[in-house]
């Protein structure tokens, strides 16, 4: 059976009305390249063909009394394709203010648990034309951090989307299964016997972690430290509501940058972030005198042996917000990044991995209290999370519409109410951004300044 990792299970127990931990998609497409155009039908009638070859859709959670491990993943015997997916139209003038209202509050509602975690929506009426009349359409994914991380959330859309036009549906692959109530207790109650060995590798790792970390703080050589952010607007207590906002910028811009400030393309985006925050923060008279500081969680995919669909580490990095200069700002970035990236790895891939897994239930909400608040004083454990999740090199189509722009939308957590993620397809950087609208309710303020980071950036360089 495929019994949830500790990770995995913490996404679960984590979950509240205030804080849906589900990772979103906005797509926006272009139904003029389809076949005989566009009708939701004919996309219904897409997706139906793919549902086989994706098991995170047709799988759902299975739990039971005497169950004292986390929950399996089993196959839903009364799989209905009809329940996931949805139908909107914006309304008019159907720009991106009412686009970004509606997204917003599909990403705000938690994922009905009696079912396989995912749903779609298709949202019509995109610049105030019907689809059939060659207007484009948005499609909304939302799937469960439970199932899915970046990068297998990212492998999920190569099998809903294809890099050419009319292309073969892929091949079917085999779900988990039936599985009866008294094997899951059973192998649940071997698992919870079995807890103490979690903790011997568990302790020691920690342990080391600790050694390793006090060295590199010493030597100078350490990634930010958590709870040494300042207090934001975006450190605020997080409500149900969600708001976004997306921008899309020009990939060849952005390695152009890269390459003039002899930098990383991901040290690019971490500074167009930094840019991004210090001018909105200090046109709102907020800018605090202390750079932020980042969450990056990052992807160890195929460099472990430990179970579970989210395969994460990750690291805090400086933004060096309080530098002005947009150049020496990219250029400390990078250097903190390389700290931050060399601390990560002398911890190895399995940290965060070995830690979720000697978690109990109970201990996950303990764990959400203590991200909410500090206990420095006037401090927060980080500011914003911000991912990049390398994306296709060529243009991608879904169900022969083309994608024309491909948004991220991570979760957001007590204490840490912004999430800044970005993912490459084909010659752009799309880049997608939520939040709470308590805390910020002119997000598109936020995203607008990218652009405008990237053009100071290039005329500096």
């Amino acid at each position: 059976m495929e019994r949830l990792s500790g990770l995995d299970a913490g996404m679960l127990y984590s979950e509240s009305t205030t804080v849906p931990l589900h990772v979103c998609s906005v797509m926006e497409l272009d139904p003029s390249t389809m076949s005989g155009g566009y009708s939701f039908a004919k996309f219904c009638a897409e997706v139906e063909k793919r549902v086989p070859a994706v098991p995170e859709f047709r799988c759902k959670l299975a739990d039971n009394d005497f169950n004292l491990d986390h929950p399996v993943w089993v196959e839903d015997e009364d799989f209905e394709l009809s329940r996931h997916l949805n139908r909107v139209a914006l309304p008019s003038p159907g720009g991106r203010q009412e686009l970004s209202e509606v997204c917003g509050h599909i990403a705000s509602v938690p994922l009905d648990r009696s079912k396989p975690l995912w749903e779609m929506w298709v949202i019509e009426g995109l610049g105030g034309s019907a689809a059939e009349d060659g207007g484009d359409v948005v499609l909304m994914i939302k799937v469960h951090h439970a199932a899915v991380d970046g990068v297998s959330a990212a492998n999920l859309l190569d099998k809903l989307c294809d890099i050419e036009r009319n292309a073969a549906t892929p091949e079917p692959v085999d779900g988990p299964g039936a599985v009866p109530a008294w094997a899951i207790a059973a192998d649940g109650l071997w698992r919870f016997v079995t807890l103490p060995w979690q903790l011997t590798r568990a302790v020691p790792v920690a342990a080391s972690m600790v050694a390793k970390t006090v060295g590199r703080v010493v030597s100078g050589k350490s990634m930010a430290a958590p709870f040494s952010a300042p207090t934001t607007r975006f450190n605020g207590t997080l409500t149900a509501e969600r708001t976004i906002a997306t921008v899309q910028l020009d990939l060849d811009d952005v390695k152009k940058a890269k390459n003039q400030c002899d930098a990383k393309v991901n040290d690019v985006v971490m500074a167009l972030c930094a840019g991004a925050l210090r001018g909105y923060l200090a046109d709102h008279g907020e800018l605090p005198d202390k750079p932020l500081i980042a969450m990056v969680p990052s992807s160890v995919q195929g460099m472990t042996d430990r179970p579970g669909r989210n395969q994460l580490s990750g690291m805090f990095c400086n933004l060096q917000t309080h530098i002005e200069d947009p150049v020496q700002r990219l250029h400390a970035i990078a250097e903190s990044n390389r700290h931050a990236k060399e601390h990560s790895a002398s911890l190895g891939p399995t940290l965060l991995l070995d830690l979720a897994q000697s978690i109990s239930r109970g201990a996950f909400g303990a764990v959400m209290g203590l991200m909410s608040r500090s206990p420095l004083g006037n401090t927060a454990i980080h500011n914003v999370i911000v991912s990049n999740v390398p994306g296709p090199p060529t243009t991608l189509y879904s169900g022969g519409a083309e994608v024309k722009g491909l948004y991220p939308l991570g979760p957001i957590f007590p204490g840490s109410g912004l999430n800044i993620t970005v993912v490459s397809v084909a010659d752009k950087l799309n880049v997608g951004i939520i939040s709470c609208p308590q805390l910020a309710d002119d997000l598109w303020d936020l995203a607008d300044r990218f652009k405008s980071e990237l053009s100071d950036l290039l005329a500096r360089c």
